[in-house]
C-alpha cells in the first residue's frame, strides 16, 4: 500500500524507540481523540446556520482556537484528531495537523487527506506522537468516500503496539462495515488502541463485528457530543485486554462541537521491552 509520510524523521529510522522520554520507554502513556471541527468554534445548534459559512471562509480567532487546542494537547502521547483541515481557504491554508504538532511539542505527525475539496477543503484525520512509529499505514474505509483510519505501528515488528485513529460513517450500515475492516487489520495483534470518532454509543460498538475481537468496551457513558451540554457518547478509546487501563474522561473543553476523550495506559513490560529488540 502507498502512503505519503508526514512524520519528521521516520524515513530511515530503525526499529528502535525514539522519543521525548529518550532512552526510556514510560510505563504510563497518556491517549487523546479529538474531533475539533477545523476549529470554527461551533457553541451551540444555533451556530450551525449562523456560523456556517466557517466552513468556507476563514475568520480571525480560528489561529487562536487552535492555539487553544494546542494547549489541551501538550500534556498527551498519542493523539488520534479527526475533521482537521490539511491547509485551505478555511484554516487561512494553515495545515492544521503540522501546527498543532509545532505547537504542541510532536516530533512525529501524520495527515490523512480524505476529502479533497482543493482550496475550499481539505478534510483530513490526524495522528501526533511523541514516539516515532517503525510504520503507517493509511486506509480508505468502506462505504462512500471521505471516511479513513490511521495505522501506526510501535516497537518490534514481531510485537508490536498497534493504534489505529479513525472516524466512521454516520450510517449504522456504512459503519458496520468499517468496522469490519477494522476488526481484520487489528486480527493476530496482541496490544492495540483503537481511537476516534465513531458516530455511535458504546452498546451500539458492541454489535457490531468489534464483538469477535479482544478489544474492551469500558463501562459507563462517556458524553463527548455536543461540547456545550454533552448527552452522547461518540467518541470512545478502546484498547486490548494487555493494556491496562488507569483512567478514561471526558475533558472539559469547547473549543469544538466535541469534547476530547482521554485515556490512560500502562504498558507491560513486554511491550516496552519490544522497543529494543531489533531481532
Amino acid at each position: 500500500m502507498s502512503f505519503q509520510i508526514k512524520c519528521h524523521d521516520l524515513e530511515g529510522s530503525d526499529h528502535g524507540f525514539s522519543s521525548k522520554y529518550g532512552a526510556e520507554v514510560p510505563e504510563t502513556i497518556k491517549l487523546l481523540s479529538y474531533n475539533i471541527q477545523a476549529a470554527i468554534g461551533t457553541s451551540s445548534y444555533h451556530h450551525y446556520v449562523t456560523r456556517s459559512w466557517r466552513h468556507v471562509l476563514p475568520d480571525l480567532r480560528g489561529v487562536q482556537r487552535l492555539d487553544e487546542i494546542a494547549r489541551v494537547l501538550v500534556d498527551y502521547d498519542l493523539v488520534a484528531l479527526q475533521e482537521v483541515d490539511g491547509g485551505s481557504l478555511r484554516s487561512s491554508f494553515v495545515n492544521q495537523v503540522s501546527y498543532l504538532a509545532d505547537v504542541a511539542g510532536f516530533d512525529y505527525w501524520y495527515q490523512q487527506l480524505n476529502r479533497d475539496f482543493g482550496r475550499f477543503g481539505q478534510f483530513s484525520n490526524g495522528i501526533l506522537s511523541r514516539f516515532v512509529p517503525y510504520e503507517l499505514q493509511d486506509h480508505k474505509l468502506p462505504g462512500l468516500k471521505g471516511r479513513g483510519a490511521i495505522v501506526a505501528k510501535y516497537g518490534n515488528p514481531k510485537n508490536p503496539l498497534v493504534l489505529i485513529g479513525l472516524h466512521l460513517a454516520l450510517s449504522e450500515k456504512a459503519r458496520f462495515k468499517q468496522l469490519d475492516y477494522i476488526r481484520e487489520l487489528i486480527q493476530g495483534h496482541e496490544h492495540v488502541i483503537v481511537m476516534g470518532d465513531m458516530n455511535c454509543r458504546g452498546d451500539q460498538i458492541i454489535d457490531t463485528p468489534l464483538r469477535d475481537t479482544h478489544l474492551i468496551q469500558v463501562h459507563g457513558e462517556h458524553h463527548t457530543f455536543p461540547s456545550w451540554k454533552p448527552v452522547r457518547s461518540l467518541d470512545h478509546i478502546m484498547v486490548s485486554p494487555s493494556l491496562v487501563i488507569n483512567q478514561i474522561q471526558v475533558l472539559d473543553h469547547t473549543h469544538s462541537d466535541h469534547r476530547p476523550i482521554a485515556m490512560e495506559i500502562v504498558l507491560p513490560s513486554s511491550i516496552r521491552e519490544s522497543f529494543y529488540d531489533d531481532e
